[in-house]
């Protein structure tokens, strides 16, 4: 993990209370050595990649910094269209704390935290409690998404610890002049870039939205007659910063734009003589019969559009 990298960042020098919160991301490569039988595809794997992020923070700071965290996780969810998860709070169960580390006061002011996190962003009473399932070193939220089966995977993870701050001596200078140790929170907000992408294909059945699309739009010339006009208008799209390609092969117009379904692309304009003669476009939107004739500058103004406002198209 690259949780002792960021500590002894930390450590490089002496912190005070004035330097708190300190942030520190990157994407990581993890390995875990998971059992044959328990490998699944991209959502289970040994070895993968996350947005590993660890929050320096003050006890005073603490609830502030988990809103903050949880409210960027939901936000990054609901962008890419999730909206039906379950969050879930793990605790330590207070009638065996032999496995937790850390004082009661520490795991009390931690649990109340994420609760009241929680609450702010309106999960007050919609989350799974998990007594006994709290990490050693600490309490945590995790968000959990359904796949196409409805199983459940883990996707983000909040992480209250108290024992890397103690285990490697961690300190900061308060305003009282002493030092004091801090609360540290572990976040990943997707979690398993492999299994995020694995749920999220699963979630979309491969139809991304345009913003997302590796390929937004398809031209497709139904004859030769066009092939020049359809190589002007991707040049005119790519020009415009959009991803498109053209599609004049030598196959029937119908076959190449069903090819285009298939492969789930949000866009198809189709080019006939009518089209070039009036330079205009007639656009095909991904699930819908109707079709557009539009000329291309209101063409990339739509395209755009969905792009800005994340259309979950």
């Amino acid at each position: 993990m690259n949780c002792p990298f960021h500590v002894k960042l930390y450590q490089h020098q002496p912190r005070s209370y004035k330097e708190l919160p300190i942030r520190w991301t990157e994407m990581g490569t993890v390995y875990r050595y998971e059992k044959s039988g328990v490998l699944h595809g991209l959502t289970r794997v040994r070895g993968f990649t996350q947005d590993d992020a660890h929050i320096i923070c003050t006890p005073e700071q603490l609830e502030a910094e988990l809103v903050e965290t949880l409210d960027l996780t939901l936000y990054i969810l609901q962008t890419f269209g999730f909206e039906d998860f379950e969050m879930n709070l793990s605790i330590r169960d207070p009638e065996d704390k032999s496995k937790f580390i850390g004082s009661d006061s520490d795991w009390q002011q931690a649990e109340a935290a994420l609760k009241t996190a929680m609450a702010k962003v309106g999960y007050k009473d919609k989350f799974v409690l998990d007594v006994g399932g709290a990490v050693f070193y600490g309490p945590k939220i995790d968000v959990k998404v359904a796949d196409s089966l409805g199983r459940m995977w883990q996707l983000s993870t909040i992480q209250v610890d108290f024992n890397l701050p103690g285990r490697f001596k961690m300190t900061y200078v308060g305003q009282d002049g002493q030092k004091h140790e801090p609360f540290m929170i572990h976040r990943a907000l997707l979690g398993s870039l492999e299994r995020f992408m694995g749920v999220y294909i699963e979630h979309t059945a491969g139809a991304f939205p345009v913003w997302l699309a590796p390929v937004q739009l398809v031209v497709v010339p139904i004859s030769q007659d066009q092939r020049q006009y359809g190589q002007a208008v991707v040049k005119e799209l790519k020009t415009a910063g959009l991803r498109v390609e053209l599609d004049d092969r030598a196959l029937s117009m119908q076959k190449r734009i069903r090819e285009a379904e298939l492969q789930k692309v949000p866009y198809v304009v189709v080019l006939g003589d009518k089209e070039v003669q009036a330079k205009k476009v007639n656009l095909r939107t991904r699930g819908q019969q109707q079709t557009q004739l539009l000329n291309l500058k209101a063409l990339i103004a739509k395209i755009k559009q969905a792009v800005e406002e994340k259309i979950q198209q």
